[in-house]
């Protein structure tokens, strides 16, 4: 069983730390605990050249960093995988509007990568932006896809971002099938995004028979795994496909808290306007300070679109897990910084002495990492294992705060 993470920005995509390249990328998945990593910006040229350069095939259409571009660390995680994927912002007219859907490419190798990129390089262009804009509709971007490489797979990316998805409040579509069309049939999984967890998809019924998975959309190489697929196959791009398109080998996924999310609730950030779908109901969508729009939340869209209650029962649903990334979780309880040396220190000396991040979130004992990082550090992972984590939720484009506030002794 591992964990993969395929949604994932190289530096030459906009707004990226450039740190993301594949040495970091290598280090990080191995810090994390990740086992399948996806390679992200499979268009962008120069990106895709370091790809050939640096990576060496491993298993049936998945890749490991070659030895020499390997960054050291003394921590116990494996090397991981890659597969080819990348992201592609499609911006078109449909239906009598602008429609703003980004999808998630997964490619059988990088010869395949090649082709694909060499057509689309006839619809426009992919030098300036590791996630290239295309006036292609989602439609014709699988059409082409499939004509190019039938093994291909498109995953609809953060399916309830309010400006750039499939479900989209602002520009995006009220069914698959209205976006898809005939090749609704190729659709097999949605990802839902950070500001959505499990039962929040499953009271949709438009998305009964999808599999529902995660990723990070990772613009730094240490934001990897903040929402992960948790697999039970092996490392081969056929057999991921699989899982994915069926999920027969899909266990589950780890997710952020929604409200963690910079889209979980409606509101307006010029003006620090934080609200619920009710109250901007009765608002009728404007701001209440300056009459402007407001940017309609998952949570709201979601709300529009469902049919059950939350958590309700669905045929396919997977265990998943919520977790705060590592670093936050040592910001919020030591109160400093992420960035800072404490904070920092206190990362690596958990990693080197318990293991991987994944590891330290998820199983080891409380006490040991009380012994390791401190009670309140323990007491605070010890606390979101049992869900009972405090939010300010985030909100058109800002993203929710964490406190931890325990109510009872640390449990031994």
């Amino acid at each position: 069983m591992f964990y993969a993470d395929l949604h994932i920005h190289s530096r030459y995509a906009r707004a990226t730390s450039r740190d993301c390249d594949l040495p970091h990328l290598d280090l990080w998945a191995r810090k994390k605990g990740i086992g399948l990593v996806g390679t992200g910006d499979f268009t962008h040229p120069v990106w895709r050249r370091e790809l050939w350069e640096q990576l060496t095939p491993a298993e049936e259409g998945v890749y490991q960093l070659k030895e020499e571009f390997r960054l050291p660390w003394e921590g116990p995680g494996e090397s991981p995988r890659f597969l080819v994927t990348g992201e592609i912002s499609s911006i078109y007219r449909q239906g009598g509007k602008t429609r703003k859907v980004h999808n998630l490419l997964l490619l059988p190798s990088l010869e395949a990568a090649e082709k694909l990129s060499r057509r689309l390089e006839l619809v426009g262009n992919l030098h300036s932006d590791g996630r290239p804009i295309l006036g292609l509709s989602s439609h014709d971007l699988l059409e082409i896809t499939l004509e190019v490489c039938p093994q291909a797979m498109c995953i609809p990316a953060h399916i309830w971002t309010p400006h750039f998805s499939l479900l989209g409040a602002f520009s995006g579509f009220d069914s698959v099938e209205e976006c898809f069309g005939d090749l609704t049939p190729y659709i097999h999984a949605v990802e839902t995004g950070l500001s959505s967890d499990p039962p929040m998809n499953w009271s949709v019924p438009l998305l009964d028979g999808l599999q529902l998975v995660s990723h990070s959309d990772a613009h730094s190489p240490q934001k990897l795994g903040r929402e992960a697929n948790l697999l039970e196959t092996g490392f081969s791009y056929p057999e991921v496909k699989a899982a994915l398109e069926t999920g027969e080998g899909l266990w589950g996924t780890v997710e952020f808290f929604p409200e963690e999310g910079k889209y979980h609730l409606d509101g307006h950030r010029a003006c620090g306007v934080r609200l619920s779908p009710q109250e901007t109901r009765a608002l009728q969508g404007k701001c209440p300070v300056c009459g402007k729009r407001l940017t309609v939340g998952v949570e709201h869209r979601v709300e529009d679109l469902a049919c059950r209650q939350p958590g309700s029962s669905r045929e396919n649903r997977k265990p998943f897990a919520k977790l705060v990334p590592l670093a936050t979780v040592l910001s919020t309880c030591l109160g400093r910084g992420e960035q800072t040396k404490t904070v920092q220190a206190a990362y690596e000396r958990l990693l080197s002495q318990l293991g991987t991040e994944f590891s330290v979130l998820r199983e080891a004992p409380v006490e040991t990492i009380a012994a390791v990082a401190g009670e309140p550090v323990a007491r605070g992972i010890s606390l979101l294992r049992q869900g009972k984590a405090a939010w300010q939720p985030g909100f058109d484009g800002v993203y929710g705060t964490l406190s931890l506030e325990p109510e009872e002794p640390l449990p031994r």
